[in-house]
């Protein structure tokens, strides 16, 4: 195996699991690479297996680099781009290229920048990634792969590419210099970013072509434009109505926080930028937010026209005096919401990446709670969780009920139980669905704390359920898994195969604790409802005691055989009862008792 820098070596453990940038840094803070991944974690983890000490370009590249950067995004989507954007901030290494400088220009890859005037594109450092990207741009272009130095060598006949139309063979002048550059036009503007014009030139040629009857030349260009189609919702990404923003984010974990600063320019996002503020325990975030747009935002050189702000602060009118060239907003919904929410994702993960990197290795190591948040790929640790369970008698006395666990510790005075309302028989799926939707109804309408992290007795169909009452609450972005008893298989909601952790994990003991005790909670309820409807027929069989003496005993001592064993002087002191009436309840439960 690669050696791992120990810079790199503290973030691996708790990189996400979900898509986003990765920007590889040399000793002297200098962006070696930039690459997009659909899972951090195991792309950045790759670069060290042993099945790269086979590639020569991976080991010159792992043995320059020094400490490793990321940025949370939405979507791969989202990553392609900002991966194109962040290459042409930092320009690093191992970009693909086109000779836009040559007659008849060229697309391929390369490990060295030039100033020779060519268009540089990618990056790629693996052969495999190298084709699949070429081989997009083949598809949608006929770009020659030749290395003729044209027009100087020209072949006698063209090569195979032609006949199975994935080259026109400018090589023998079967495509004049002057369609082919027309065609290499698109293809920078197609890595540059804008298929969109890309699109309404292929439109323009269609069209002329249709109108000149030239109709296998307008076939053609429909495939084109089919497959430009296509690619380009991954690319236009991150279009909130054009135009330039700023975008601010903010995360905090106790006196610590941290404001991130997305930069979006022509509607596309181009970079992040962020600060950590330390020992601010009893600060009001409204206060933190304005020390950091005081001290830090106005000062920079580059400021956007629009201000996105995650919440409003009373000396909003004094930020607006110090910036007069920017409009603040605190959108509530839609789009800018949307981008608020991708810059406070990029907080609490760079947040949480300050907190476990200043922690030793063997403070971290058997954490059940770190445990967890890494093996399940959380943006954030799941410090807090709540399990759900239910519990049921054939259809009658169904209850439910929910545990909280904090710092990998039950906290009892977070417990809650529920009697199932609208649920008739044995339904454990619409159990769970009214149970989680009443729980986290109340939980907002009392405006308190969320959980990190949900979990649900069960498999796959009482994660739907819980799902579907999260949605309904507004709430389906919370992670949210099930644990199933029969082979304690993981299931998390938006992934197809179950997790299955090392039955040596502490992260999965936790999961186990918070489900069993889940489940003693409801079974204690279940068990005290229908131990309640069983006994309260005996005194039903008592003269002169009704329903409200009957909840009251029942209450005090627990069950029919505590109210014999209380005694008379503990049954006279309860409300509506005195001396006499006590000595009558004992005598006719003593009439009643088995032999």
């Amino acid at each position: 195996m690669l050696p791992v820098p120990d810079a790199v070596a503290t973030k691996l453990p708790h990189l996400p699991d979900g898509p986003g940038v990765y920007l590889w840094k040399g000793r002297d803070g200098t962006t070696l690479y930039v690459g997009k991944a659909k899972r951090l974690r195991s792309r950045v983890r790759s670069y060290f297996a042993n099945d790269q000490l086979e590639s020569p370009k991976t080991r010159h590249l792992v043995g320059l680099i020094a400490d490793l950067e990321t940025i949370v995004v939405p979507s791969e989507a989202h990553a392609l781009i900002l991966e194109a954007n962040l290459i042409k901030e930092y320009r690093p290494r191992f970009n693909i290229k086109v000779t836009v400088q040559e007659p008849f220009p060229r697309v391929f890859v390369t490990r060295r920048l030039e100033d020779d005037g060519a268009s540089y594109f990618g990056p790629y450092t693996d052969v495999g990634a190298m084709r699949r990207s070429l081989n997009v741009v083949k598809r949608i272009f006929t770009v020659r792969s030749c290395n003729y130095d044209m027009p100087a060598q020209m072949p006698e006949r063209p090569c195979l590419d032609y006949y199975i139309k994935r080259c026109k063979a400018p090589c023998i002048l079967a495509q004049s210099q002057h369609e082919y550059r027309s065609m290499i036009d698109e293809v920078v503007l197609f890595l540059s970013g804008r298929p969109d014009e890309v699109v309404r030139r292929v439109k323009e040629r269609m069209d002329l072509a249709s109108e000149q009857l030239d109709f296998e030349r307008a076939a053609e260009l429909r495939d084109v434009l089919h497959h430009l189609e296509q690619m380009e919702e991954p690319t236009v990404v991150l279009e909130v109505e054009g135009g330039d923003r700023d975008v601010i984010g903010y995360a905090r974990d106790g006196d610590d926080a941290c404001v991130t600063v997305l930069r979006i320019r022509g509607g596309k996002l181009l970079s992040r930028e962020q600060r950590f503020l330390t020992n601010i325990d009893g600060e009001d975030d409204t206060d933190v937010l304005t020390v950091f747009l005081a001290g830090s935002y106005v000062g920079m050189q580059e400021k956007a026209r629009q201000l996105l702000l995650p919440f409003d602060f009373p000396d909003r009118e004094l930020i607006e005096q110090a910036l007069p060239e920017s409009r603040i907003q605190i959108p509530q919904r839609g789009p800018r919401r949307d981008l608020i929410a991708l810059a406070e994702q990029n907080a609490r993960h760079l947040l949480e990446e300050l907190k476990l990197s200043s922690m030793e290795a063997d403070e971290r190591a058997g954490d059940p709670v770190y445990e967890l948040g890494r093996e399940l790929g959380l943006q954030r640790l799941p410090r807090s969780l709540v399990c759900f369970d239910i519990s049921t008698t054939q259809g009658t006395d169904t209850v439910g009920s929910c545990v909280w666990f904090e710092n990998g510790r039950a906290k009892r005075s977070e417990y809650r139980k529920f009697k199932v309302k609208t649920v008739e028989g044995s339904d454990d799926f619409a159990s769970i669905e009214e149970v989680v939707r009443r729980y986290f109804e109340r939980r907002l309408n009392d405006e308190k704390p969320l959980p990190d992290l949900i979990v649900v007795d069960g498999g796959k169909g009482q994660l739907s359920a819980a799902h579907a009452a999260l949605a309904g609450a507004g709430l389906a972005d919370r992670p949210l898994i099930s644990l199933a008893k029969r082979d304690e298989e993981v299931f998390i909601w938006g992934r197809e195969e179950p997790l299955r952790l090392s039955r040596r994990s502490p992260g999965l003991r936790l999961l186990q604790q918070a489900r069993d005790e889940a489940h003693r909670f409801a079974v204690t309820y279940n068990r005290k409802r229908r131990t309640m409807r069983t006994v309260t027929s005996e005194l039903l069989k008592v003269p002169g005691i009704g329903p409200v003496k009957r909840r009251q005993l029942l209450k005090e001592f627990g069950s029919v055989q505590g109210v014999r064993d209380a005694g008379e002087e503990a049954i006279a002191k309860l409300p509506g009862f005195n001396a006499d009436r006590a000595r009558k309840l004992l005598e006719s439960l003593a009439a009643t008792s088995p032999v």
